[in-house]
């Protein structure tokens, strides 16, 4: 197998530049290079898909159209704007991120990749896209489609979930990156991975300006490439999650700042898998007399390093008691922030109910 320095990289560089002029998909955060829109939708993108993105960006750029907006909006309406996404730590991060840039570089982004790194949830990658897509730098933004793409260019064999194969693939394409166009270079070489060279099934080789010097396509060996070590196993955590009504209002708490899903708001739950009088005695506790208790769906959500396995129950209390918030299911839609794993539940029951 063959190394990424050892493949002649200069050679990619014009053929998948015409070739990205002529098939460029249309995006919302391609319509101008504004590092405010490239910032956003590059956070977006992580983990989560293209066509899942383009109406979550083009609302949040309605509501929040510059960085000193985000940097003011209150928190609870930022995670609504949110909500739906996932991983909300990316989002908390922006705020901070463009609080930063407000106060400390007078409310523009700074353009070099290293001054990029300093604001929050901005890593490697995001740094080099914004750096080479909105200021012409010729930085590379290496994320998994251009490692899957760079694998099988060079039948290379490095592991691509290690540290070390970003890196020589990194100095491998800063050394042929075209400097007039340096933006359309790095997003050349996204698109190719999210479309052509993809990651499931077979590649489309036939569609790829590449397929000359492809090492994989003229030895057949796609699907050899990318090596990538297996993934630790997740860990399984059993929940039951308590739907308390009382009148036409749910119960909401908010869990604590730190850890998965912090400072959002959710459906209160119980660790394990509990039965109705373990339930019961835990109302009491909290001050509320249960009228009726009665076995709901079984759900479960994966999250990057956990799995949840969900139980429910179904609890009419006659008062609206204990620390939590009762909600209106209008306020529940228009101003709470719920985490996709709780709405299961409740979206589960209104599709009963139509």
């Amino acid at each position: 197998m063959n190394e990424p320095e050892a493949f002649r990289m200069e050679a990619i560089v014009q053929p998948l530049l015409t070739w990205y002029d002529r098939n460029a998909r249309v995006l919302p955060w391609r319509e101008n290079r504004d590092p405010y829109r490239v910032w956003v939708s590059e956070i977006m993108l992580q983990q989560t898909r293209v066509e899942t993105v383009k109406p979550y960006y083009e609302r949040f750029l309605r509501h929040l159209p510059d960085v000193r907006s985000l940097a003011e909006i209150p928190e609870d309406e930022l995670l609504k704007l949110w909500e739906g996404l996932g991983y909300y730590s990316r989002v908390k991060h922006m705020q901070e991120a463009a609080r930063l840039i407000c106060g400390s570089y007078g409310g523009s982004f700074p353009d070099t990749p290293e001054e990029l790194q300093k604001l929050p949830g901005i890593g490697v990658y995001t740094a080099g896209a914004i750096a080479s897509i909105s200021f012409g730098k010729p930085v590379p933004a290496v994320d998994g489609n251009v490692l899957r793409v760079a694998a099988r260019l060079t039948e290379s064999s490095r592991d691509i979930a290690e540290a070390e194969t970003k890196i020589l693939l990194t100095a491998a394409l800063e050394a042929v990156y075209p400097a007039s166009r340096s933006g359309d270079f790095t997003q050349s070489l996204m698109e190719l991975g999210a479309i052509v060279c993809t990651p499931n099934g077979e590649p489309k080789c036939t569609d790829c300006p590449l397929r000359s010097l492809c090492r994989a396509n003229l030895h057949g060996t796609q699907a050899l490439f990318p090596v990538k070590s297996e993934k630790k196993p997740r860990k399984i955590a059993q929940k039951t999650i308590l739907l308390l009504r009382c009148g036409d209002r749910l119960a909401l708490r908010k869990r604590p700042s730190g850890g998965l899903l912090g400072g959002l708001w959710e459906l209160p739950n119980l660790e394990g898998t509990k039965s109705p009088e373990e339930i019961r005695t835990w109302l009491s506790a909290q001050g509320i007399v249960p009228e009726k208790i009665v076995k709901g769906k079984e759900k479960k959500h994966v999250f990057t390093h956990v799995e949840w396995l969900m139980s429910s129950y179904e609890i009419r209390c006659g008062e609206c008691g204990g620390e939590f918030v009762w909600v209106t299911k209008q306020a529940l839609d228009d101003e709470f922030a719920l985490p996709t794993a709780f709405r299961k539940f409740l979206a589960a029951e209104r599709k009963e109910r139509a």
